[in-house]
């Protein structure tokens, strides 16, 4: 019987509040897309609109968020850095819950500032923006899921 493990790492980000500022096409999207590259390693995809929403005053077509899959080689390295470097370096960081993990096995991580990644530099960063790391594992049982998850050696708080 073959284990399970991880497919792949989705780290995405929204620009929903960064678009109503001017000239967002110009200075911070590409601003945006530089620095997620250089978190992931690869090109961010683009995301854009399939509807528009009136209470989000967003039209069919505009860009929403950001989002990088990543898999094989640079899914392990992003993972080794996230443990080992990006979750001590955030603020009052005390594990990961593991109720954060979804009725499929996909254990999400927001982090509120990309700077604590160490590719930034935070003196030269022009626009703040938060991202979300999704794990995806092959099992969609959450308990087979949360042995994955540590075995890999993500920090999950404790209960009690």
């Amino acid at each position: 019987m073959q284990g399970h493990r991880l497919e792949k790492i989705v780290v995405a980000t929204g620009v929903g509040r960064l678009r109503q500022r001017p000239r967002f096409e110009e200075d911070l999207l590409p601003e945006i897309v530089k620095e997620l590259g250089l978190i992931t390693g690869q090109k961010p995809k683009i995301t854009k609109a399939k509807q528009s929403v009136a209470g989000f005053k967003v039209r069919e077509g505009d860009i929403v968020g950001l989002k990088v899959t990543l898999r094989g080689k640079r899914m392990r390295d992003f993972l080794l850095r996230l443990i080992g470097f990006v979750l001590p370096r955030i603020r009052d960081f005390r594990g990961l819950d593991p109720k954060s993990i979804d009725a499929q096995g996909n254990l999400t991580i927001p982090i509120r500032e990309h700077i604590v990644f160490p590719e930034i530099n935070s003196d030269e960063v022009k626009v703040d923006f938060g991202l979300e790391v999704t794990l995806v594992t092959s099992t969609k049982n959450p308990g087979e899921a949360l042995t994955v998850y540590q075995e890999l050696g993500l920090p999950l708080k404790q209960d009690g």
